[in-house]
């Protein structure tokens, strides 16, 4: 008679479960937090082997590397009580739908309305039909050319300047009427302010609301019942935001400290989040792209600059990226030029 197995899960490795399923209602965080524990393992790894600086006499041993391999993984664990539509906010717009379907409908409103201004004149005999169907022309086109621009400010791809915010109120400012007849601004004022973000699709509230996952992240995991083994990855967890200068969040902290685990939680974090393929919210970046962001960023005392050392010598970005980005993403990178000062 087979006899049953007395293992048992601990309360905290089933909430870790738990909480890895919870992630998963973002199909673009739950992939992330796949792959940044495979990052952190391989600069872990590297950091054990390599033998100059501060990693001279750096080791873990299997337990330390279980812990920073599950650090990794819960890194994100504070988005569960972030929105959706904030966390994988794709367009400037978008809200629980992307409202530029709303907007897009108003411009051919706009056009109908351009339609009927011309066949009143028409009866009345208002002026001649040249006039009338080059003024027609003439708004048509307009309209045509706002919805264009309007669609592509959506977007959030490159920087907006001040004319093009400045144009965006003006196309708003236009009037519409609505299905009841009533006179109302073309757009909304919180469509104007979401359009006239100058990058990427967040407002700065919406900002606050992303940063402030790490702080929950680091309340959840404080309050696991960790083993003896398992207690610094709150620690480790709530460092991936945190700057070498102390101007990092949540809590200030500067190099000193932090110990190599949390400031290895960076780099796996940033590298994902610039290589990924899979974010409605952004393109993919190349390698060469990807390591000049990370290679200003510890110059500007963001990540740790060791780290980058180790990460770009070792090879770590390069196995990473042949395991797991588009070969069109696998650029060639001139690692001495990327480590000079």
């Amino acid at each position: 008679m087979r006899q049953k197995s007395t293992k048992t899960t601990s309360p905290s490795e089933s909430l870790v479960k738990a909480i890895r399923r919870a992630t998963r209602k973002s199909p673009y965080t739950s992939g992330h937090c796949q792959r940044v524990p495979v990052l952190a393992d391989m600069i872990a790894d590297a950091a054990c082997a390599a033998d100059w600086g501060p990693f001279a006499g750096f080791d873990l041993t299997g337990e330390e590397r279980y812990e920073i391999h599950l650090a990794a993984w819960m890194h994100d664990c504070g988005k569960v009580t972030t929105s959706e539509y904030v966390m994988d906010k794709s367009t400037k717009l978008e809200t629980i739908y992307d409202r530029i379907e709303t907007v897009r409908t108003r411009f051919t409103l706009l056009q109908r309305d351009a339609e009927i201004d011309y066949l009143k004149k028409q009866i009345a005999n208002q002026g001649s039909e040249a006039e009338r169907k080059a003024a027609l022309d003439a708004r048509l086109k307009q309209i045509d050319e706002d919805r264009a621009f309007i669609e592509q400010t959506n977007v959030g791809g490159e920087f907006l300047a001040d004319e093009k915010i400045e144009r965006i109120k003006k196309v708003g400012a236009q009037r519409w009427r609505d299905w009841t007849g009533a006179d109302k601004p073309f757009l909304s004022d919180n469509e104007i302010y979401n359009l006239s973000i100058r990058k990427g699709t967040l407002t700065t509230e919406e900002r606050k609301i992303i940063s402030d996952h790490v702080v929950v992240t680091i309340e959840m995991l404080e309050q696991l019942p960790f083993p003896k083994n398992l207690a610094r990855v709150p620690e480790y967890a709530g460092g991936h935001h945190e700057r070498m200068d102390g101007k990092g969040y949540p809590k200030g902290l500067k190099k000193e400290d932090m110990s190599i685990p949390a400031r290895i939680m960076a780099i796996a974090d940033i590298y994902e989040a610039l290589t990924a393929a899979d974010r409605p919210y952004k393109k993919e970046m190349t390698l060469l792209q990807s390591l000049k962001i990370m290679k200003k960023m510890q110059a500007e005392g963001h990540i740790d600059a060791d780290l980058f050392k180790l990460f770009v010598e070792a090879g770590v970005y390069r196995r990473y990226a042949e395991a797991h980005l588009k070969p069109e993403q696998l650029d060639t990178v001139d690692e001495r030029e990327l480590l000079s000062v």
